[in-house]
């Protein structure tokens, strides 16, 4: 048993470094050959982030372990608002661009309930994984629009000074910041090496994690779902956690919030996507009678908090932190006591 539970930290650990090292080594190869730096954080940095959840849900549903690739997204999703968020508003107030009340937020809840409409009859197909992973590239595309517009606009602000030019340069400043915090590398075979490195650390860290969750399930008598819910999607939501507490600490939270927002809509439309392709994902014992329906709408909940809390000044104070923590904590109360 200890066997397992040191295997799940090494899986933990591989998945949490391998990811670093991907991101780092694609982040500077895309730089080295002229990419501009909105595209590397709205596709390289996403992308990457997101590996964890992708790798893990993926050979989740290629081992038929369907509950634990949804539960994986599901439980994450939960843990990225409710934890990650509820955290970093816990240690200093929080304030969003108006953009995430006006488009992200909504747009999350939006292919949320899409989720929760396809999930009905049991089964995620292929065409829907289609769909959803058709939804992550329009998403994208549209993210790009949307920056090279605000980009242009910064360009443009030593002519036009008005408020919507002042923010492009924010955003501009915003992600080039948070690429030199990834480090820059100049050699194009280090960087090549780190992209290798790190694509057999995640997949690799998420074999080894999932091998050990089995086992563990096993050992304690607990369903797929209470597994993918928990162990796995708190341990890929860890690198989030982590990140946003530091910058909370830091008091750098101002692009956090879309960012965890941005990480939800990837790892339903992204994640279920591909494993959906991959591998049509059946719910065991049905979408209703496995309880799934109530984690649903859970996350559905969570994710509609922030909107509430941030609806008039865009910002989420300390209590609304603290309610978003009791949230998490009740889920996982929830949880258990079903098991």
């Amino acid at each position: 048993m200890w066997l397992q539970v040191v295997l799940l930290i090494v899986g933990f650990a591989l998945l949490y470094y391998g990811a670093e090292w991907l991101v780092k080594g694609s982040a500077n190869l895309a730089r080295s050959l002229g990419v501009t730096p909105v595209v590397i954080g709205l596709t390289v940095v996403a992308f990457g982030t997101s590996a964890p959840e992708m790798v893990v849900s993926v050979i989740s549903s290629l081992a038929g372990k369907s509950m634990i690739a949804v539960g994986n997204v599901v439980g994450s999703n939960i843990c990225n608002i409710a934890l990650v968020l509820g955290a970093a508003a816990f240690l200093i107030p929080l304030t969003a661009d108006k953009s995430v009340i006006r488009r992200d937020i909504p747009l999350m809840l939006g292919i949320s309930v899409y989720l929760l409409i396809i999930s009905m009859d049991s089964h995620i197909t292929r065409l829907e994984g289609v769909t959803l992973f058709a939804g992550v590239i329009l998403y994208t595309v549209f993210n790009y629009y949307i920056s090279a517009r605000e980009t242009r606009l910064a360009r443009e602000a030593s002519v036009i000074a008005d408020t919507e030019a002042a923010h492009a340069r924010e955003l501009v400043a915003e992600v080039e910041e948070e690429l030199e915090e990834i480090g820059i590398i100049e050699s194009r075979p280090k960087q090549i090496m780190l992209i290798i490195f790190g694509i057999a650390g995640v997949v690799i860290g998420a074999q080894v994690l999932i091998d050990a969750a089995v086992v563990i399930m096993k050992t304690f008598g607990v369903s797929e779902k209470f597994i993918g819910l928990t162990i796995v999607a708190l341990g890929t939501s860890l690198p989030e956690l982590a990140t946003s507490v530091v910058a909370a600490l830091r008091k750098e939270m101002d692009i956090s919030i879309g960012n965890l927002i941005g990480s939800n809509v990837f790892n339903i439309l992204a994640v279920i996507g591909l494993a959906g392709i991959v591998r049509p994902i059946p719910i065991p014992g049905g979408f209703f009678e496995s309880g799934l329906i109530y984690d649903y709408l859970v996350m559905l909940f969570v994710s509609f908090l922030p909107w509430l809390l941030m609806r008039r000044d865009y910002t989420i104070r300390r209590s609304g932190g603290f309610l978003l923590l009791c949230c998490y904590a009740g889920y996982m109360g929830y949880l258990v006591y079903t098991v």
